[in-house]
């Protein structure tokens, strides 16, 4: 008994379906929400097919690399909300928060022990997909992995060197990808029957998170064995909230988003990014809010692809300049995970022409060399770069643009690349609720020139392209912002 598969879903280990077993699982790790996810949507297809009830695992351990009171916090809230939703569904949903390091090692084994299919997600990033291949190697029934990550599924045999390259292969799968939705109602129809509760003696070792640990207190965050010197921030995590974000965004600053997305005194990006790496919202429910702003259908789209940036959706200039953010710079850095997943995050896997124009620039001297705690604290010579630095300590992101100058100044103030690739992944995978994701990693690495071109050479940089502070507070609206992240009062 078997369901087909499609280009979204993998199998990671070679066991078979067990119909017998009293259970379907899914294993949520990465599109932790109640809808839009294709995830989801094909546990909800094997529980009917096998007519097993649905258990839906989301687990929360505490040794992942950087688990703070921050992290913590944002993904709790989203648990909070999950609880709440699907209390209104057939799905058993069974949220578990580790409360020391170690302590939630076997629960996987124990329900997969029950289960006659796993269902799990697909992220290409970060520690997640080791933890999901030793996880199909110790199970002994059959583990899916489903990609939620984006409108185009990933796609593992190729990589692009630019986003125009990746643009113009997307355009060409889109209409076929939006064909292919995952469901906003993925329970409607389904007539599943509710398991009550898992086994005793699972309940027992491992006690499902209640309402209270998911409030996400500062009791509750004191008591977890994570670095609580990284607090928590004004941002809230879940469902709920990136939808209120998505609905701000599009209501009010979509259409002057083309306009005001470089001005950090504007205030005009989505800061939807921590609500898409946690897997809060989906990139179709981004996407579907767009268009439904501007009115828009599938036969907008040209007969071709032409690799265009702009013209290309029939849309607003607000919104063809986000799309392009969210659909093409995005998804070209997912995929670069998936098809390169273990170099992504390898100085080695830059161009060729990078690597050696910046080797050849070592030597050069630089008026500025930072320590690691001295970039975290916000200690440089420069008023803008601090300003960055402060705003991702203090809210958990920081602005779009500046993220750019905040990269390439970290090249130039440290002694090598490498050192400088170390310095960028530590600091915001540490602080900002967005790290840990393909496109932080494809930042850090444009930062040092993938996707990007050789440009006229310069001391330290070579031909990577380099910025210069000055400039941009020429070309950008920065007073406000200086002001807003200007050291504290005693500080």
């Amino acid at each position: 008994m078997h369901l087909s598969a499609g280009p979204r879903i993998d199998i990671a280990n070679g066991h078979p379906v067990r119909p017998d077993r009293r259970l379907v699982l899914y294993w949520m790790i990465a599109a932790r929400r109640p809808a839009s996810n294709f995830a989801l949507d094909r546990a909800v297809a094997w529980a009917r097919e096998l007519r097993r009830p649905l258990v839906v695992l989301e687990a929360l351990r505490v040794d992942y690399p950087w688990a703070s009171d921050r992290l913590h916090r944002f993904v709790l809230e989203g648990m909070r909300d999950n609880r709440r939703a699907f209390q209104n569904t057939p799905a058993l949903y069974y949220p578990y928060v580790e409360p020391a390091p170690g302590a939630g090692k076997g629960l996987l084994a124990a329900l997969a022990a029950e289960a006659s299919v796993i269902i799990t997600d697909d992220f290409p990033c970060f520690f997640l997909p080791h933890m999901v291949k030793a996880a199909a190697a110790r199970v002994d029934v059959r583990l899916e992995v489903v990609d939620s990550n984006g409108l185009v599924p990933l796609v593992r045999e190729r990589t692009f060197a630019a986003a125009a390259h990746y643009r113009r292969f997307m355009q060409k799968r889109l209409v076929a990808a939006l064909a292919d939705a995952p469901s906003d109602h993925p329970f409607r129809g389904a007539r599943l029957s509710r398991l009550p509760s898992v086994p005793a003696a699972i309940r027992r070792r491992w006690p499902p998170a209640g309402a209270r640990l998911l409030s996400a207190t500062p009791k509750t965050l004191a008591a977890l064995s994570i670095d609580h010197s990284v607090p928590p921030v004004s941002t809230p995590g879940g469902f709920a909230a990136a939808g209120r974000a998505l609905r701000s965004f599009v209501a009010k600053r979509l259409t002057t988003y083309h306009e005001a997305r470089n001005h950090p005194d504007l205030r005009g990006t989505s800061r939807l990014s921590p609500y898409l790496h946690f897997g809060h919202v989906s990139a179709h429910q981004v996407f579907n809010a767009v268009m439904r702003k501007e009115r828009w259908t599938v036969g907008r789209l040209p007969q071709r692809a032409t690799g265009s940036r702009e013209g290309w959706w029939g849309v607003g200039p607000g919104a063809e300049a986000f799309l392009d953010q969210l659909v093409v710079w995005r998804e070209l850095a997912y995929h670069t995970c998936a098809a390169r997943p273990d170099d992504y995050n390898s100085y080695e896997s830059l161009p060729a022409w990078a690597r050696q124009t910046l080797e050849a620039h070592l030597d050069d001297e630089r008026p500025h060399l930072y320590s690691r705690k001295q970039f975290e604290t916000a200690a440089t010579h420069d008023p803008l770069w601090n300003a960055a630095q402060r705003e991702m300590l203090r809210d958990g992101w920081f602005h779009n643009y500046v993220r750019m100058l905040w990269g390439k100044k970290i090249l130039e103030w440290s002694a090598t690349p490498q050192l400088a690739l170390a310095v960028m992944e530590a600091l915001m995978n540490r602080w900002s609720l967005d790290g840990r994701n393909p496109n932080s990693y494809a930042g850090y690495y444009w930062t040092v020139g993938r996707y990007d071109r050789p440009w006229p050479e310069r001391p330290i940089y070579g031909r990577v392209r380099s910025m210069s502070s000055d400039n941009a507070a020429r070309k950008i609206h920065v007073t406000d912002y200086l002001r807003r992240y200007a050291p504290k009062s005693g500080a």
